[in-house]
């Protein structure tokens, strides 16, 4: 465990992390209002899946990998982009309107879940990132340093999954007015395809 100052230091420093929008939170609430809040709740699972992994790999050292090596990361970019853009194309293929269980009517699911998961898994971002910013709250010296990093990683995908589902509350209200317009319902997807193909494209722009 790291000392009560840097404990408080690092939950400080994660809210901030937590509140601050990302492509997580764009990915979140598309899939939210797109496909209602269930949708939104398993893709919420999903991606905090993807983040645990990642502390995982973090601690027993495979994301130092990512981080020396040129061609791992750029191998996990452009596959992780490949598969947003891909969503984002099927999102736009798709010209149904909303309604309260369209989504979940043609993806089950595991599926929702999976492609939270996998989103998540493919940006190496996120593994850089755990690399740089939870040793800074784990002392070399400590005999415990793997647990207390694990420990802390464990805090951050806590905080970060209970945000995203006050998110999704938020996102599955708003959805409830758009699905009374069909002008508006009718766009969504549209809208949903380019955040995934954005987010896909901002992710090719990562660099070590």
């Amino acid at each position: 465990m790291p000392e009560a100052h840097d404990f408080w230091l690092f939950l400080s420093a994660s809210f901030l992390l937590w509140i601050t929008p990302g492509p997580d939170t764009m990915y979140i609430l598309a899939r939210t209002v797109s496909q209602g809040h269930l949708a939104g709740l398993l893709s919420v699972f999903g991606v905090s899946a993807g983040v645990l992994a990642h502390r995982i790999f973090a601690a027993i050292g495979l994301s130092a990998i990512l981080a020396s090596s040129a061609l791992a990361f750029t191998v996990v970019k452009f596959s992780g982009a490949a598969y947003l853009i891909y969503l984002g194309i099927q999102a736009l293929r798709s010209n149904r309107e909303l309604s309260a269980a369209s989504g979940m009517a043609t993806q089950s699911r595991s599926k929702i879940f999976n492609q939270g998961f996998v989103t998540n898994l493919l940006n190496p971002k996120i593994a850089i990132f755990f690399l740089a910013f939870l040793p800074q709250f784990v002392s070399p010296d400590s005999n415990n340093s793997s647990s207390t990093f694990l420990f802390l990683g464990g805090i951050f995908v806590l905080g970060g999954t209970l945000w995203c589902f006050l998110l999704v509350v938020f996102a599955a209200g708003f959805t409830g007015a758009i699905r009374s317009n069909a002008r508006l319902s009718g766009a969504v997807g549209k809208v949903t395809g380019l955040v995934y193909i954005g987010l896909g494209l901002n992710l090719l722009r990562a660099k070590l």
